[in-house]
């Protein structure tokens, strides 16, 4: 395709003395070859522009840059512009073929994975085939190959993966919107059916630096993103300026919103009662009563992600809403979000969660504490290089919601583990301090008496440990597993 013809596709043009035909795009020099259209964009940690000369050598038919370059041979266009992020995910997407016919994005601070998994639940149980892309992977039936484990891929990546899915005949995806890939313009070319907006609390900070940019970048998912007249879910209970803020939005864009939880006007939470297995929910559609429904899924805050689920799945609000509502009690559970891993012979039992925020450590606490009818044990730590405003924060809530908490090692990374444990006891002076994560889950298991409930958080569905820049093999759920045989 003519590098015109993508400007034009990406609904701009540019004055070209030569219109190179282009086979590729991409951001990395590693994967230029002869015909590929090469971004040099700045990063946080490298500058683009100093690979041009690489990307040259290697046959780039074009050089398309965010800021003044050096000066080239003159070779090939070498193209200064500002939406440069914005083109190159416009163009992979036009390059890559077409889209699964529906696709959705969730974004907030907690409950994405699980939403988008409800959300390829509920397709899959209406007759579609469908999957999910996000923090969990790549979650189908179709044999792809899966993208860079990122909550949102680069917008090559993202573009190619929904292209195959397509072609295997997957025609619902449910993805998952990161801050950073907002902000970054990684769904930039997509064209979404529907987004879903869950929560906003402390998180990326040493990203974002402020709560205001961190709000802004996930707000751009359905200022701009999101085409005008698409469908918004969006939880009536998160903080009000965050919730005001997509009122607007929505009624700028001629959004369709439909707001959920204890405020919503679409599908109102009337009231949750908990089961030693689950829960049980009274659910208003558009102000009528339903009939209670049983979820098999422990936890308040689950109920909140279901709903926005459903939320963003039904097509018409007359035709379909219910139908989709009554769906709700065949959801499973998500892989690592509070998902049960151990129950003792004495009956009490020890879950695995994802919660590594401090709002999010609130949630499964506190909807865990009505299924116990004994004391909340929670094993937890907090990430190493990231935003150290949350480890006090963390602390503050273990103290004030569990009966007993151990304080050990999350992912340090490259950071001093014992400064980060210190940081978080802080706040939680009487927590058990144990630095390796294998010894933290045994004491965690072996304080467990009958009626008990042990949460082990941060790290849910990992399979490693980053210590240094090494991942080490780990899995909460396998170590529970096995120190509950061995005891």
């Amino acid at each position: 395709m003519r590098l015109s013809q993508l400007f034009a596709l990406c609904g701009t043009s540019h004055a070209l003395s030569d219109d190179p035909d282009i086979l590729a795009v991409t951001a990395d020099s590693r994967g230029v070859k002869p015909g590929t259209l090469f971004f040099a964009l700045r990063g946080a940690k490298q500058n683009g522009s100093a690979f041009i000369a690489q990307a040259l050598s290697q046959g780039a038919a074009a050089v398309i840059v965010d800021h003044d370059a050096a000066e080239t041979s003159g070779r090939v266009p070498v193209i200064v512009r500002p939406d440069a992020k914005h083109l190159l995910a416009c163009m992979a997407f036009a390059l890559a073929g077409p889209q699964p016919s529906c696709i959705a994005a969730i974004t907030g601070t907690n409950g994405k994975s699980s939403t988008a998994d409800f959300l390829r639940q509920l397709w899959i149980l209406q007759g579609n085939r469908a999957a999910s892309l996000g923090t969990l992977g790549l979650v189908s039936d179709t044999k792809i190959p899966a993208p860079p484990s990122l909550t949102t891929p680069d917008p090559v990546s993202l573009a190619q993966t929904l292209a195959a899915l397509a072609g295997n005949g997957v025609d619902h995806v449910a993805l998952e919107a990161s801050s950073h890939g907002l902000e970054q313009h990684r769904l930039d070319g997509i064209t979404l059916t529907a987004a879903g907006f869950s929560n906003l609390t402390r998180d990326h900070l040493d990203y974002h630096l402020t709560l205001d940019a961190y709000r802004t970048a996930k707000l751009r998912l359905f200022d701009k993103v999101l085409p005008a007249g698409g469908i918004a879910a969006v939880n009536a209970d998160m903080d009000s300026e965050t919730f005001a803020a997509l009122q607007a939005i929505a009624a700028r864009r001629n959004l369709k919103l439909r707001s959920v939880g204890c405020n919503g006007t679409a599908l109102r939470l009337i009231e949750a009662r908990p089961t030693p297995s689950g829960q049980i929910l009274r659910l208003a559609l558009h102000g009528e009563e339903l009939p209670e429904i049983s979820l098999s899924l422990p936890g308040r805050f689950q109920a909140d992600n279901v709903m926005l689920a459903a939320a963003m799945c039904w097509t018409n609000d007359v035709s379909d809403a219910r139908q989709v509502v009554e769906l709700l009690p065949r959801l499973t559970g998500v892989h690592g979000r509070c998902e049960r891993a151990v129950e003792l012979p004495n009956g009490a039992a020890a879950y695995v969660d994802y919660a590594h925020t401090p709002d999010a450590l609130d949630c499964v606490l506190s909807s865990l504490r009505p299924h116990t009818t004994g004391r909340l044990v929670v094993v937890f730590g907090a990430g190493g290089d990231r935003d150290r405003g949350k480890r006090p924060l963390m602390g503050e809530v273990a103290a004030r919601m569990a009966d007993l908490a151990i304080v050990t090692d999350d992912n340090p990374r490259t950071e001093n583990p014992m400064t980060i444990r210190s940081e978080i006891r802080a706040a939680c002076p009487n927590a058990v301090e144990i630095a390796d994560r294998r010894n933290a889950i045994a004491a965690g298991l072996e304080a467990l008496q009958p009626g008990d409930i042990l949460i082990v958080a941060g790290k849910g569905h990992e399979q490693g440990q980053i210590v240094g820049t090494d991942i080490l093999p780990f899995d909460d759920r396998l170590v529970l597993r096995e120190l509950a045989g061995a005891a």
